[in-house]
Parts: C-alpha cells; structure tokens; sequence
C-alpha cells in the first residue's frame, strides 16, 4: 500500500507540544525553527487576557496562539475557536489534545455577517504553501463549510475577540453585533488587506472603539530555541489592538489609527 506524502512534524515549544505542517511557510516554518510563531502578539494576550475569561479566536489556524490563550484563560476560562479549513482543523484539534487541553472549544467553522455556506479549495499540504494565507469567500469548487455568526452562539460574556482571517475580519464582527455592544470586549483584528483597511476601521470606529496599530516582527530574538538566523526579516503582522471607548484607559507606546473619512467624502 503506498503511503501518504508525511507532512506534520511534532516539536515541544514555548507553550507546549506543538504539530505543524512542514510545508507551511510561516506558522509551520516558524515553530520548526524557534519553537514559536509571533510571540509579540502572545505578549499582548498576557496582559489581557485575564483567568477566568472568554475569548473567541475566529481564524484559530493550527492553535500556535490558542494553546497560549487557553492557558491564560485556565480552568475557569473557555476559548471558542474557529478554523474552516479541514485539514488545518485537524491539527488545531491535535494539539489541543496533545496538551491535555479542556477549555477549548473547535469549530471547523467559518465566521460571517450572517449565516450561509462557502467552499474551502482543497489544498495540497505536502507542498509548500502559505497554509494561513488562504482568503476565503470568492471560491466556487471546494468542500463546504458552514458560514456562522458569533452572535448566534448567545454567549454570557466574551473579553477578548481575536480575529484573522485574511480579509474577513468586518464581516465576522458585523456577525457579533450584539455580542460585542453587550459585553465589549477588547477586539484584537488583523488588518493587512489595503483594499479593505478603510472600511474596517470605520466600521470599528463606528461601534464605539478606539484602534491601535500592533505590528509583531515573526522573529523574536529571544525565541524559544535560541535560534538567532532570521529568516523573516523586517516580516510583521499587521494588527489592530481596539479598547472600546467607555474604558478609560489610553495604552502607552502605540500609534493611533486614523479614521480615513468617509468614501463618499474622499475627493481627488
């Protein structure tokens, strides 16, 4: 019987046992190489993200932060987290049971403004790609995944929102309208798409938050395995850190994002 092409690799890193996709040219090649990936983003979840908490993580990719935000979170916390693609999925599960973890909660799900289906193109893991790339919504051949929104899962409360998922991210909070207005939780939103940055940030703006840029370089000098070649060099992330604005405070050392104005108001 012939086998099939091996792809994962399983490695201890900083936060527990980690498996990864090789192949993968960021996540999987950053804990291949220092144990860990975006760690700067971690060092924000550590000040936030507090016992007892529940966070949602729309765009989980293989748990390389929600292993991190489960153990933040403990016991008495939970973590929904959401991954579409199958296969990535998968691995989000395996490591969740590889670490014993019991507060997190998996959900090949994709997240939207409203509920609905879309197809997920079925990728070829044994070659090298940008498994956490994929930008989902425009593809007509693939297998289906359910589309849901975070309001429908009515939750108690929620603190922290972390969402990534390549160009998504306003539908997936215009889905949690209600949720968010109701329990206001610290929103934590990639935004690396030029072509939808403005309205982003003005949907953000216009449900009573404040916006930080957070941009973590993927290598950290002080890495896990004491790797000092960097391999991504000047790579970083483009996030949002948003604190709504009935919370007093103003975080130190980080840049403000401007609200652009309105489309109908931009003139050339």
């Amino acid at each position: 019987m012939q086998p099939f092409p091996a792809f994962n690799q399983l490695k201890q890193c900083r936060h527990g046992q980690m498996l990864y996709n090789m192949n993968d040219s960021y996540i999987g090649r950053s804990l291949d190489l220092y144990g860990e990936y975006s760690e700067g983003e971690v060092e924000i979840f550590q000040q936030l993200v507090k016992p007892g908490n529940t966070v949602i993580e729309v765009g989980a990719n293989i748990g390389a932060h929600t292993v991190a935000l489960a153990q933040l979170v403990g016991l008495g916390g939970m973590v929904l987290a959401f991954e579409p693609q199958r296969i990535v999925y998968q691995t989000l599960c395996a490591n969740i049971a590889l670490n014993s973890i019991p507060n997190v909660m998996c959900l090949q799900h994709a997240v939207g403004a409203e509920p609905g289906e879309l197809r997920v193109p079925i990728l070829d893991y044994s070659r090298e790609c940008n498994f956490g790339g994929l930008s989902l919504g425009e593809f007509d051949i693939g297998e289906r995944v359910p589309i849901v929104t975070l309001d429908s899962y009515n939750l108690a409360n929620c603190q922290f929102i972390k969402c990534d998922v390549e160009g998504m991210e306003e539908q997936a909070l215009r889905g949690a309208a209600n949720l968010i207005s109701r329990c206001r939780p610290v929103l934590y939103v990639e935004n690396d798409k030029p072509e939808k940055s403005d309205s982003l940030i003005r949907y953000i703006d216009s449900i009573g938050y404040r916006m930080y840029w957070h941009r973590p370089f993927y290598f950290n000098p002080k890495n896990f395995l004491n790797n000092s070649h960097d391999v991504f060099p000047a790579i970083a992330s483009f996030n949002m850190l948003c604190i709504h604005k009935d919370f007093s405070q103003n975080l130190q050392g980080f840049e403000d994002v401007v609200v652009p104005p309105p489309a109908a108001q931009i003139t050339i």
